[in-house]
């Protein structure tokens, strides 16, 4: 699970960096020509998929702890294991609930930005005090992807602590298995 998501989080780094790129590099989006709506447009649709994309990595996360915490409780219970390797990765799982829903909330508050930015948008949005919207679009952008990568480093910890909970008490059903003489694989 770590190779694969050391990839996915890896590729949505690169992908929200790379609107990022895209954004900052439009000249100015209230000119009327047909190369800077394109521009516009090529960062609109690249950044909108690259926001799903970072949702659908924490959303993998998400799924992995949900799918191995009921694993453990069912082979502790049924292995009468205890109930240590379960609450231990119970409570790992509870802690990435704040950084998981902060990454939500700001890749989906840089998207809403970003649309009221646009100088084609209905909304309007002139920014707030001395900042324009687009440049308070690009501090919100900014954020985003620094604390998706602090996340996506807290995530890997904790899936590489929970890959070696599941070591263990695979090995524990193991050994039990091989000392009742049931089949081992």
């Amino acid at each position: 699970m770590n190779r694969i998501f050391m990839s996915l989080a890896l590729l949505s780094a690169l992908a929200l960096s790379y609107s990022f790129w895209l954004g900052w590099s439009i000249v100015d989006a209230r000119t009327p020509t047909a190369a800077a709506q394109a521009e516009v447009t090529r960062h609109l649709l690249f950044a909108v998929g690259s926001l799903t994309f970072a949702v659908l990595v924490h959303a993998l996360v998400l799924t992995y702890f949900m799918g191995t915490g009921r694993w453990l409780e069912e082979t502790c219970n049924a292995y009468r294991l205890g109930s240590e390797a379960q609450q231990t990765s119970r409570d790992m799982k509870m802690r990435l609930y704040p950084g998981l829903t902060l990454c939500l909330v700001l890749l989906i508050t840089t998207g809403g930005y970003g649309a009221a930015a646009d100088p084609a948008s209905a909304f309007g949005f002139q920014g707030y005090g001395p900042f324009t919207a687009a440049q308070v679009h690009l501090g919100i952008a900014l954020l985003t992807i620094v604390i998706n990568l602090v996340v996506y480093w807290f995530e890997f910890l904790a899936l590489r602590r929970n890959g070696r909970i599941v070591d263990q008490v695979l090995q524990q059903v193991r050994q039990i298995r091989l000392d009742r003489g049931l089949p081992v694989d």
